[in-house]
């Protein structure tokens, strides 16, 4: 059977099958570089409010100990609960990696699951880096199949996540081809996550993530019990694609198998906010620097953005929380035009300040053609700036700083990594430059140990 006949075989196969030597060693330091910036994320969101929910629960139906790393505690515990906690943290700070075409946030679901396991098992640096290309590969294109449609009402991290986990861990189990396709029908059937939470501030991002990752987990072992789960989970008559999409592309899920790198088209987030705001950031930030300007130079900000940002970001106007001010445009820019950038500490300190609401309450989103056509593969950013003294200044950045073609350098990972786990007391200064060397020298490591000491 080939893979226009049965998508879900073919891609299901192509994870079982990937070997290490399959990977350009290209696509193989970008998954190091992802796995820092992931770890980073993670230490940052140690003391944050719903984690520590989280992880109130997996102690107490958890062991008490176990061989898979909780990072924000340092605890162990078995790998369903250690990558239930480590996936909620990972996505907290919004901080994590993001594939544009998709609109997914692969790192969160797929690395947290492949950790824990690995540290299971006892598998070795080269596997962990295998299963998590394999789990990317998947997450993205299960994402890119559910297609535009089915972002506006579902959170494609804890949809297509649920498979991009099962993919990343069922590498790691040698799963066969026919075991994942189960592992895949097991995980479909759990996908959920939708954007309602956005409206009242709610703690269900990070749920999504717990709930993607370890479910992922879940179907995967059950796999190798002998579960079997439906073929045609994704393109089926009563799968994903029909449920949850109206645009969904079967070809997607096959597209350039083994010869084009989705991991490789990730992007890193620069700004501590939801990925819609960047490209209007980056944007706004080029005009207020170039002009010199001041806040008060300001009379009011345009965005010209996709419906993708209109559909999140247009449901949060005065945000109540930090979180939810990272949902919000004109918070976004009003941080840009005060402080030059909108880091953690921004959003800590002044989301609320009254120079940031004043300038909030001048920015609007109003779509444009060019930026939604080109969207979700290219995220244009746009904004018409009007001053104070009755000038119309236009700023436009094609690649959003992050962006595989303006991407991060790895001092500036590492940088990112360091400033990240300081934020969250997660890990101290010499800590963190060690595990950067653990990272860069994983593809080596003949086991996966805890990566920090009780």
């Amino acid at each position: 059977m080939n893979a226009s006949n049965h998508p879900s075989k073919a891609l299901a196969a192509f994870a079982a099958e990937l070997k290490f030597a399959d990977i350009p060693t290209p696509v193989l330091r970008r998954t190091e570089d992802l796995m820092l910036d992931w770890l980073g994320s993670v230490l940052a969101a140690r003391t944050a409010r719903p984690v520590r929910s989280i992880e109130r629960f997996a102690q107490t139906m958890g062991p008490a100990d176990g061989p898979s790393e909780i990072l924000t505690s340092r605890r162990g515990s078995s790998p369903v609960f250690a990558a239930l906690v480590n996936a909620a943290a990972s996505h907290y700070v919004e901080q994590d990696d993001v594939h544009n075409g998709s609109v997914f946030h692969p790192a969160a679901v797929v690395i947290a699951p492949a950790l824990a396991v690995a540290q299971s098992i006892g598998a070795s640096g080269a596997q962990l880096l295998t299963a998590v290309v394999a789990g990317y590969e998947v997450g993205i294109r299960v994402g890119e199949f559910l297609g535009r449609s089915h972002y506006k009402t579902f959170h494609t991290t804890a949809t297509a996540g649920t498979l991009a986990a099962a993919a990343a861990v069922g590498r790691l189990l040698a799963l066969t081809p026919q075991q994942m396709l189960h592992a895949f029908g097991s995980a479909g059937t759990q996908s959920a996550g939708v954007w309602e939470f956005l409206r009242d501030a709610a703690d269900s991002k990070q749920l999504h993530c717990a709930h993607a990752a370890a479910s992922g987990l879940m179907s995967a072992y059950l796999a190798q019990d002998g579960f079997t789960g439906a073929a045609r989970i994704l393109e089926g008559a009563q799968g994903l694609g029909v449920g949850m999409s109206s645009d969904a592309d079967p070809a997607r899920l096959t597209d350039g198998l083994g010869t084009r790198w989705a991991l490789a088209e990730t992007s890193f987030k620069y700004h501590a906010s939801c990925r819609h705001t960047h490209p209007a950031a980056d944007a706004l930030l080029q005009v207020m620097t170039q002009n010199k300007l001041a806040p008060s130079d300001v009379s009011s900000v345009t965005t010209h953005v996709h419906q993708g940002a209109i559909d999140v970001l247009g449901r949060v106007t005065v945000p109540a929380t930090v979180h939810q001010g990272k949902f919000s445009m004109g918070t976004v820019l009003g941080l840009i035009a005060v402080h030059g950038r909108a880091g953690l500490g921004e959003f800590d300190r002044d989301f609320l300040a009254p120079e940031v609401e004043a300038f909030r309450d001048k920015v609007t989103m109003q779509l444009d053609s060019e930026v939604d056509t080109a969207y979700p593969a290219r995220w244009i950013g746009k904004v018409s700036v009007q001053t104070a003294d009755g000038r119309t200044l236009e700023g436009r950045v094609d690649e959003p700083k992050g962006d595989p073609g303006n991407s991060l350098s790895r001092a500036e990972i590492e940088d990112k990594m360091q400033r990240l786990a300081h934020y969250g007391e997660g890990a101290t200064a010499e800590e963190a430059k060690a595990l950067c060397q653990r990272v860069w020298q994983l593809a080596d490591a003949p086991k996966v140990e805890r990566l920090l000491a009780n």
